[in-house]
């Protein structure tokens, strides 16, 4: 699979058909820790399409009590 020039890849047709995916479907695509998920836009909640967007922002390991401290400015 190749990306072309406007950042595009094709789905194979296997791929689609097996999946169910057909034209005209919303699709979001979620970086999920260095991996690319293409997914149903309508099988994630607003909340879960937000996590996906935001994880690993902070970093990968960190504990609660550091999180806090990164966004208290302690």
């Amino acid at each position: 699979m190749r990306l072309n020039s406007k950042g595009q890849v094709t789905i194979p047709a296997e791929l689609r058909h097996r999946l169910g995916f057909a034209t005209g479907d919303e699709v979001d695509v979620i970086d999920d820790g260095g991996v690319l998920r293409i997914v149903r836009a309508q099988d994630l909640t607003r909340g879960e399409q937000a996590v996906l967007r935001v994880r690993g922002i902070l970093g990968a390991g960190r504990t609660t009590a550091e999180v806090m401290e990164l966004t208290r400015g302690e």
